[in-house]
């Protein structure tokens, strides 16, 4: 491929999980990919934790927003070569028909906006689920281009989301 693989997360309000999933492919993607983030219900904000939590982590947190993933399926958006969901809500709603028929996969994770308790609690359950992105996307990104054919991709990225 010429170019790099663009890859969209999912979730429901684009406001945590694919936040950080966006943010974190972008810098280990090393131009490989170009990461996205949207949402079928976005928030149409990003929580504070999450960007609190990207930052600490020395990942930039510039230009991240919660929109919605219709944003992406509308004329003149960049065609997706992988869409991920991270929620289980957004793994199960109707997705827009995307354009050239991405590879699709699911990763579960936790949504860490939903943690009450004390902002050491909550702090913590982001930073677990920055930590299980981290781990999943370092294994996408250590695949070797000849991995990344569609049949194979799509094998290889749902069996990240299902072992870890």
């Amino acid at each position: 491929m010429d170019r790099p693989y663009n890859l969209l997360f999912l979730c429901t309000g684009n406001s945590a999980r694919s936040i950080l999933a966006e943010a974190l492919a972008n810098q280990l993607a090393k131009g490989r990919f170009h990461a996205y983030s949207a949402g079928s219900h976005p928030r149409g904000h990003v929580h504070p934790m999450a960007l609190q939590v990207l930052e600490e982590a020395g990942i930039a947190t510039d230009g991240l927003r919660s929109k919605p993933w219709d944003e992406f399926a509308a004329p003149g958006a960049p065609a997706m070569d992988l869409i991920i969901t991270v929620c289980d809500k957004a793994a199960g709603e109707a997705c827009p028909l995307w354009p050239g028929h991405p590879v699709t996969a699911h990763w579960g994770i936790e949504d860490p906006a939903s943690v009450a308790g004390s902002q050491e609690q909550v702090h913590k359950a982001f930073g677990k689920a920055l930590q299980l992105l981290q781990h999943r996307l370092s294994l996408l990104m250590a695949l070797k281009p000849e991995a990344l054919d569609r049949l194979a991709l799509e094998t290889r990225v749902r069996e990240i989301g299902a072992a870890s």
